[in-house]
């Protein structure tokens, strides 16, 4: 019952990989670490490894593909375009047609049109240190900026025309609109702002280059639109209406009409110069980025094709094919999961249908990242399989719905994270492949020995001491292995594709084997010189540390040979190594570790071929790989 009872300790004890939860939970926090240095911080530990297998990013435009730093370059009013220069914040520069700087009071629609979206604004310009910076969103920050540059003047115009009630703008109505009271004729006047077709579809007359009101040319107006927009500029349309003066208080559900069109102002967000080669990069890595924004559908496209967007996935004319909201508001589940996988650009998208672009996509078996930054962009993210927020003009409501939140609000962050996602996953497989021959090897040894009737090589506190120190001296030194080169040119791992393919799991089973034939035969080869069992043992155990010491080499890599990699590029194995050699030898001639362990010291030349089968397994294993390499070639 004694020996019964021992055998089945000892094979629950060397079947279990008792140091892999700790392994895979370290691995996976190292990897948080390290993407914390790359602007991400990750909430969920278990994102850290699917951000490997990514194979779909839907990213928004502003701040993230692009620097997030508006500049009005052009407007147009009253039928005349005029031009803006200046980059930045600093309100210096000049407003010019035909390369003469604008006088104001001979362009009343100009003036209008620069007085709407300078009232019609949430943002503050204020200079700090001498640097000019917005307290607000960067897009009415830019309207500021160029109402200033016109020389007119916030402070003056909100005395003049004080605010007297808002709408602020939601992603359902596309606009903004204040009510404002005007202090020299007692009228009461409203300012609208937003999206060019939601603001012309309000107006019916429109302000001429002299001023005065006429019927509104919206066929004008979107070819001009549409000029603006194919050189990149995001477009904003304004409008004012005239309305009662007892009025004091706006109605969110009002549908404004016949109000009368100001004109449009156009701006460059420029992209990003690390996120054009992070998009690159992800080609590269067989992920598709796909390009979600509220901007007009001719000016996405502009910017896609700045970004690289598009070298795939291109319309008859050769551009980025790009769909509207309101084509997928019209499409079907099944013509919605077409038009999601097949389309890289999508504008004038609400929130709720980002969640129906990340259902249709899963639905066709991607696992899809999402970024969002709104409180209505919180479902999207929880949806996702990796909701990613942005760290500084995210809200609250995404940041708790989001699995990683960036610090920068940069897309090459998200690119950084599944470079390290894709590392971790590979330290963790390469843990698993390292950890699992040991105990097959232990749990096959306990089992020959019970169905032949010999005595167990090795004892149940003897596996438990094989398995706790090594997976703390050698295996935990895989989670700190660097990146293998090229792994973003390799394309994701396929979701439903096993962690362990028949590849490792016939390593796996050649290493097991190699255990199970080193440790019995020098097991019997020194009860066969006149050792004692405790000797014998004590070569069994230094047997399994051997072989998982010289493995421990081969599995740096899958598929390569540590010299390739470098012999000391990862400094962590060596020291594992050392400890390793130092913790056997007190486990060999400590007296109080052979009382504690039942073992007994063995004399120097039984050594040699304890090393000798570690270096065989190490061979063994590396023509193995070396062959697999010569078959995929």
């Amino acid at each position: 019952m004694v020996e019964m009872f021992m055998a089945a300790v000892a094979l629950a004890v060397g079947a279990i990989p008792e140091g892999l939860p700790a392994a895979v939970t370290i691995t996976l926090a190292i990897g948080v670490n390290r993407m914390a240095r790359r602007h991400v911080i990750i909430r969920k530990l278990p994102a850290v490894e699917t951000l490997g297998s990514t194979t779909v990013i839907c990213s928004d435009k502003t701040g993230t593909l692009t620097e997030n730093q508006m500049t009005v370059q052009a407007i147009v009013a009253g039928d005349q375009e005029f031009s803006v220069s200046g980059r930045g914040y600093e309100p210096v520069g000049t407003i010019e047609r035909d390369g003469k700087a604008i006088d104001l009071g001979k362009a009343p629609a100009l003036r209008e049109c620069l007085i709407a979206g300078m009232l019609c604004n949430d943002a503050q310009l204020v200079e700090r240190d001498q640097q000019w910076m917005i307290v607000g969103d960067p897009t009415e920050g830019a309207l500021l900026v160029a109402a200033r540059k016109a020389g007119l003047d916030w402070k003056q115009a909100s005395q003049h025309t004080p605010r007297i009630d808002v709408i602020p703008f939601e992603s359902q109505r596309q606009y903004m609109v204040t009510l404002h009271q005007r202090t020299d004729d007692a009228s009461t006047v409203v300012y609208i702002k937003g999206a060019l077709e939601k603001v012309l579809s309000l107006c019916t007359q429109e302000r001429g280059a002299d001023g005065r009101i006429r019927h509104c040319d919206s066929d004008t107006i979107n070819r001009a639109a549409h000029t603006l927009a194919e050189r990149g500029l995001r477009i904003l349309g304004f409008a004012q209406g005239v309305v009662s003066s007892e009025t004091n208080k706006l109605d969110p559900d009002r549908h404004f009409s016949e109000l009368i069109w100001l004109g449009l102002q156009g701006m460059m967000d420029p992209p990003r110069s690390e996120a054009i080669g992070a998009v690159q990069n992800c080609q590269r890595a067989g992920i598709e980025v796909k390009m979600i924004t509220g901007d007009h559908a001719i000016t996405a496209r502009a910017i896609a094709q700045k970004i690289g967007l598009g070298a795939t996935t291109v319309s008859d004319a050769g551009e980025p094919r790009v769909m509207t909201g309101t084509d997928l508001g019209m499409s079907s589940v099944n013509q919605m999961a077409d038009f999601a996988n097949e389309t890289l650009v999508f504008a004038r998208v609400a929130p709720e249908q980002k969640l129906r672009l990340v259902e249709a996509l899963q639905a066709r078996g991607h696992v899809v990242a999402m970024t969002g930054d709104g409180v209505n962009d919180a479902p999207a993210l929880k949806q996702a399989d990796i909701g990613v927020a942005m760290g500084r003009g995210g809200t609250e409501v995404a940041k708790e719905a989001a699995d990683m939140i960036l610090t920068n609000d940069n897309f090459a962050s998200i690119e950084a994270a599944v470079e390290e996602g894709r590392g971790v996953f590979d330290n963790l497989t390469k843990f698993i492949v390292w950890t699992l021959p040991t105990n097959m090897g232990e749990g096959l040894v306990i089992l020959t020995a019970i169905g032949a009737g010999w005595a167990l090589p090795i004892l149940p506190v003897q596996i438990l001491w094989i398995n706790m120190t090594t997976a703390v001296a050698l295996g935990l030194m895989l989670a700190f292995e660097p990146k293998e080169a090229r792994i973003m040119e390799r394309f994701p791992r396929d979701p439903s594709r096993p962690l362990l393919t028949s590849e490792l799991v016939w390593r796996i089973l050649l290493v097991g084997a190699l255990l199970l034939v080193g440790a019995f035969g020098l097991f019997f080869w020194v009860l066969s010189t006149g050792g004692t069992l405790e000797e014998a043992r004590t070569v069994a155990v230094n047997v399994f540390v051997m072989v998982e010491l010289f493995y421990l080499f081969n599995c740096r890599s899958l598929d390569r040979s540590m010299f390739q990699l470098g012999l000391f590029s990862n400094p962590w194995v060596t020291g594992g190594v050392l400890t390793t050699i130092v913790l056997q030898l007190l486990f060999t001639y400590a007296p109080a570790m052979n009382f504690l362990f039942h073992t007994a010291p063995i004399d120097g030349a039984t050594w040699i071929p304890i090393i000798g089968i570690g270096l065989g397994s190490y061979f063994i294993v590396g023509m193995e790989k070396w062959c697999r390499r010569r078959l995929k070639t």
